[in-house]
C-alpha cells in the first residue's frame, strides 16, 4: 500500500529553508513567573501513552503494517510501568487485546482508553504532564492543529482534555495561547529547551507570534529560562523539523544528535549545527555530545517498499527501565543501540523495528509519551 503523504513526518519534499543566525537567549529577556515544570523524560514514569493504529483515517493496510512495532513497545515497557493504550473504539480495543494475547504480553500493566483518534502520533497531539508549584500533577492540553493543518486533527486535539477528565487530573487548557507539539521541544530537566522556529514561529501554526512570547509562554507554562533556537527548515517535512528527529537531550548535561555531515544530510541548515555544537546550558556550562550514526543504508519497509533515504536512531524514547530505540535491521542497529546503551547503564536498550512506520516519517518517541510519577 502507499502511504499518504499526509502522515509523513520527517522525510518528504524540501520547500522552503532560514539561515538567520541564532543565539540562546538571556533570561533577561523574560518576565512571566513560572507556573509549572516539565519533568525530562528520564525521570520516573508512572506510565506511557501510546494511539494504537487503527483503519479508519489510512486504510487497513496502514493499521496491518504498523501493529508489530505497537506489540513491540507495549511488551517492553510493561515489566516497568503501566502502557495507557488508546484505542479507537471497543471493536480495536478487543482487536489489540488479541494481538497482545498471542505475543504473550501480560495484562497487569496496562490500562485501554477508547477515544476516536486521527492517528498515532500521541508524542505531538497527546497530555503534556507538567508538576505545579505543590508537586502535583497537571495535565497540560495545548493545542494542536495537524502540524499547520497538513492532516486531519480535529479527533486527535480532543485527547488531552479526554484523559484529564477520565484520569480527574487538573487540566490547563492552552487551546488558545500556542499551538506546540510535543516533538518540536527538548527540556534538559534543569530550565533548558532546546527547538527549532521553524516548527514554533510558524503563520501555520502561532500567526504573528513573536520569540518572546513563545518564550514567555515556555517559562510559565513549561519552567523554562534559557533557550537554545535553531532556525529549523520549514518545509522539511510535515513537522517543519521537529527538534526530535535530530537532537535531543539524553540528560541534563548531554545532547544526543549526530555528525556534521549527517546533520546537513538531514538538511538541517549550517548555522544551525554550529549553534547546537556550541550550546551552552543554563549556566554556561556546555554539553557533552553523543553523536549517533544514521542507518548505513537507505531503509526498506518489511514489505518491500524502498524509501530512499537513511534512518534516524536519535528518536529514541526512556521508559523506566528499557530505552527502546528504532531499529531498522541495519548494520549501524548495533553500533546506535551500543551508543546509546552506553549513556543509560541502568536501563536495558531494546530494539525496536520501525521500518513501516518510517514509511509514515516517524519513530519510536513521535508515537510514545511518558505520564511522570
Amino acid at each position: 500500500m502507499e502511504k499518504l503523504f499526509l502522515t509523513t513526518l520527517l522525510f518528504p519534499l524540501i520547500t522552503s529553508c532560514q539561515e538567520d543566525t541564532v543565539t540562546a537567549v538571556p533570561n533577561e529577556s523574560i518576565n512571566t513567573e513560572i507556573m509549572y515544570t516539565m519533568p525530562e523524560e528520564s525521570a520516573p514514569h508512572e506510565g506511557t501513552w501510546l494511539q494504537w493504529p487503527h483503519q479508519y483515517q489510512y486504510g487497513i493496510d496502514y493499521r496491518n503494517d504498523l501493529d508489530k512495532t505497537w506489540v513491540a513497545m507495549t511488551k517492553s515497557l510493561t515489566g516497568s510501568e503501566k502502557v495507557h493504550i488508546v484505542a479507537y473504539d471497543t471493536t480495536e480495543k478487543n482487536r489489540i487485546t488479541t494481538l497482545l494475547e498471542a505475543d504473550g504480553v501480560s495484562f497487569s500493566n496496562i490500562d485501554f482508553k477508547t477515544y476516536k483518534t486521527d492517528d498515532v502520533w500521541v508524542r505531538d497531539n497527546g497530555p503534556i504532564y507538567v508538576k505545579d508549584k505543590n508537586n502535583q500533577l497537571v495535565i497540560q492540553d495545548w493545542g494542536f492543529n495537524g502540524w499547520g493543518k497538513k492532516a486531519a486533527f480535529e479527533n486527535c486535539n480532543t485527547i488531552p482534555a479526554q484523559i484529564a477528565k477520565d484520569q480527574k487530573i487538573s487540566v490547563v487548557n492552552l487551546n488558545s495561547i500556542m499551538i506546540n507539539e510535543g516533538g518540536a521541544v527538548e527540556v534538559d530537566g534543569n530550565g533548558t529547551l532546546l527547538a527549532t522556529k521553524s516548527a514554533i514561529l510558524n503563520s501555520n501554526r502561532n500567526p504573528a507570534m513573536t520569540q518572546l512570547q513563545a518564550e514567555t509562554n515556555f517559562k510559565k507554562y513549561l519552567g523554562i529560562t534559557h533557550f537554545i533556537w535553531l532556525e529549523g527548515k520549514a518545509g522539511r517535512e510535515i513537522t517543519d523539523m521537529h527538534i526530535d528527529g535530530f537532537a535531543r537531550f539524553g540528560n541534563s548535561n548531554t545532547i544526543v544528535t549526530m555528525n556534521e555531515n549527517d546533520l546537513m544530510y538531514w538538511e538541517v541548515p549550517q548555522t544551525d549545527i554550529n549553534t547546537l555544537y556550541n550550546s551552552k546550558d543554563k549556566n554556561g556550562k556546555s554539553y557533552t555530545f553523543i553523536k549517533l550514526p544514521l542507518s548505513k543504508n537507505n531503509v526498506v519497509t518489511t514489505y518491500g517498499k524502498k524509501l530512499g533515504y537513511k534512518g534516524s536512531y536519535v528518536n529514541y524514547y526512556i521508559g523506566n527501565t528499557v530505552v527502546l530505540v528504532p531499529n531498522y535491521n541495519d548494520p549501524n542497529d548495533v553500533i546506535a543501540n551500543q551508543l546509546i546503551q552506553n549513556l543509560y547503564p541502568s536501563r536495558k536498550v531494546i530494539g525496536i523495528d520501525v521500518r513501516n512506520l518510517y514509511a509514515n516519517g516517524g519513530m519510536i518517541h513521535c508515537v510514545t509519551q511518558q505520564q511522570p510519577n
